[in-house]
């Protein structure tokens, strides 16, 4: 990944498509009722960039942080969606990736349950 990226830009398209996303799969495929399996989704970014670099510290002001167990950044909840469907926020997570990876940031949605 190179540090030319206009992370900001990235960011807020990303944002919106995760937005967009979540709110699609809540409305199309849960008809607006938060049930099902809850828990949580998040997108980790693949390369090892250190904290205290130039792009390290730009994708901590942008609500990133390195994963406890992952060593990778990691933004929780990308899709800002305040509901517990997995499947909702993993939508979200994973749109919120597409953008990253379509800008040459290698990046995965991931979830889990609670």
């Amino acid at each position: 990944m190179t540090t030319t990226l206009n992370l900001t830009a990235i960011h807020a398209q990303a944002s919106q498509a995760a937005q967009q996303a979540a709110k699609d799969y809540f409305v199309n495929k849960l008809g607006c009722v938060d049930r099902f399996a809850c828990g949580f989704a998040w997108v980790r970014i693949e390369q090892n960039i250190r904290t205290n670099s130039k792009l390290g510290k730009e994708l901590l002001a942008l609500g990133f942080d390195k994963g406890y167990t992952s060593k990778r950044f990691e933004l929780w909840n990308p899709s800002r969606m305040p509901v517990q469907n997995v499947d909702t926020l993993e939508a979200g997570a994973n749109a919120y990736a597409k953008v990253l990876r379509d800008n040459g940031i290698e990046a995965y949605g991931c979830s889990r349950l609670d």
